[in-house]
């Protein structure tokens, strides 16, 4: 659900907002492990719900950090699958957890379209300089930015630069920025010679959550921010 804040049970007041677009970037994030010094917001996919989704986080809780994470396409053909990649505020104060576990700071370009094909993220990376692509985060920064809260990107490489994504999941979205799983599904029975590539893609995007989590939780645990 777009703005779902998923509450941890600890009575303490959350310190960060960590927001991510949908359920599937965020299973291996269990926020009672940081003792209730953490929320997590589901926001629901691009800009328009990203914007929704972290207004309202805002209006229930008011933390120090916000955090927009979740899967990132790569564009830098030196990010291999389960790279974090992370861009920061100044005052956000991660970044030198994140270079300790393993992280490397880059730069994020915000599509409003899903970057299907390797050719796709080549002419991205050459038009835009950037490293990664994802779909969220410049909107969710700016509203912090607008509100005076210190705010980070922390993403992980789900499909590397020279990767095809095994559909074209713009084909798939309604006009609400989320999956259509009729869609979704007749895509599947009607081509099934894509369903070992979608396996494959599903345990490389099972694989980087893992690595999002450990580094995020690294990150954010006491004696972290």
């Amino acid at each position: 659900m777009s703005g779902q804040v998923l509450a941890t049970s600890n009575r303490d007041v959350p310190q960060v907002l960590v927001c991510f677009a949908v359920k599937e970037e965020a299973r291996f994030f269990w926020t009672p492990r940081l003792r209730g010094r953490c929320e997590r917001s589901i926001t629901g996919m691009g800009r328009h719900n990203a914007a929704l989704g972290v207004r309202q986080a805002l209006v229930e809780i008011h933390p120090r950090l916000v955090i927009t994470a979740g899967f990132a396409g790569g564009l830098n053909p030196a990010l291999k699958v389960g790279t974090v990649v992370f861009d920061q505020d100044f005052d956000a104060g991660l970044s030198g957890r994140l270079l300790q576990w393993g992280a490397v700071q880059g730069t994020f370009h915000c599509a409003r379209r899903v970057a299907v094909t390797a050719a796709e993220k080549s002419e991205l990376w050459k038009s835009t300089g950037c490293d990664a692509v994802e779909m969220e985060s410049a909107v969710i920064r700016t509203i912090c930015h607008e509100q005076k809260i210190p705010s980070a990107t922390v993403r992980v490489i789900s499909d590397a630069a020279d990767e095809d994504l095994p559909l074209d999941f713009n084909a798939l979205m309604t006009p609400a920025d989320r999956i259509n799983y009729f869609k979704l599904t007749w895509k599947i029975l009607s081509g099934p010679q894509k369903i070992p590539q979608l396996i494959k893609f599903n345990e490389q995007t099972m694989m980087a959550a893992r690595k999002l989590a450990e580094a995020l939780e690294f990150s954010l645990r006491e004696g972290g921010v």
